[in-house]
């Protein structure tokens, strides 16, 4: 396995056990997504020095409205994603997540590109699998509680597609560059809601809460997005499409292994047709 491929994963494994670290900071979803942006811009503004990499000014200048646009649903999307784990299981919050790649599939026609019967039937594979997940098949309605966790995740999913299309906009810029103004946006625009009173328990944080904190910011955003950028450009789009998945499967095992969440056949069975249609919508079309 060559050192891309070898980055690219570990980016991947680190994201996959971000839940887990998330559940035990006792602080609202807003400071930790504030936190986690504000660590990672200061741990790639490192790795940009230690490389003495610059920023291209005029790329950031010419991009700039989308780089906050994309920063603001960033910072959106991790608070969701952040509430979803309060109400619903690591695993399930993650699953809900994976609906992005399905929306961005409705979303083709703002990008240029046809929405397919391929796409469609992925689509509808994906919100039965929802379904099988929410519980609504276990015998009535799941709790209340529940369902808002789902929902949680799908909105996360719904915003982190929004990332996707805004991307796929943006004028050629450097990775690192388009990172740390993105990330920048995402802390700027929690910062009124904390400064507001949104920031309940962080004088009470201990140091176990202090220390999940820094991983999360410096391990599963600087580090994780510096492997991610740092292997893509030798990786093609269907090894990237693949390897991808091993963020779910990891959050789902250990939401599991580590944190003893109930799994149930009904719940698997979902999991599957949402990561299942999720990565075939991604894999290329076969060439007559």
């Amino acid at each position: 396995m060559n050192q891309a491929k070898i980055k690219f994963l570990s980016a991947m494994g680190i994201f996959g056990t971000v839940g887990i670290f998330v559940k035990f900071i006792p602080l609202s979803s807003a400071a930790i997504a504030f936190f986690r942006g504000v660590l990672g811009v200061a741990f790639l503004l490192f790795v940009m020095l230690a490389g003495k990499q610059r920023f291209d000014k005029a790329a950031i200048r010419k991009n700039l409205l989308l780089l906050c646009l994309s920063g603001v649903a960033i910072g959106i999307n991790w608070i969701l994603l952040f509430e979803s784990y309060n109400y619903t299981t690591v695993a399930t919050a993650t699953v809900c997540y994976y609906l992005a790649p399905l929306f961005l599939l409705l979303a083709s026609p703002l990008v240029g590109e046809r929405l397919t019967g391929k796409k469609l039937c992925c689509i509808g594979v994906a919100l039965l699998g929802l379904v099988f997940v929410s519980g609504m098949m276990e015998g009535g309605l799941p709790p209340l509680s529940e369902l808002a966790g789902v929902g949680f995740g799908v909105g996360a999913a719904l915003f982190y597609a929004t990332v996707m299309v805004l991307n796929k906009k943006l004028s050629p810029i450097p990775a690192y560059d388009k990172t740390v103004i993105q990330l920048g946006a995402a802390s700027a625009v929690i910062l009124p809601y904390l400064l507001l009173g949104g920031a309940d328990g962080l004088l009470d944080l201990n140091w176990v809460g202090i220390v999940l904190l820094l991983v999360v910011g410096f391990v599963h955003t600087g580090v994780a997005y510096a492997l991610y950028f740092g292997s893509m450009k030798n990786l093609s789009a269907q090894s990237i499409a693949v390897f991808s998945y091993l963020d779910p499967v990891i959050a789902v095992l250990l939401s599991a292994l580590l944190l003893n969440e109930p799994i149930t056949l009904w719940g698997i069975l979902g999991s599957a047709l949402i990561l299942g249609s999720a990565l075939y919508s991604e894999l290329p079309q076969k060439q007559k």
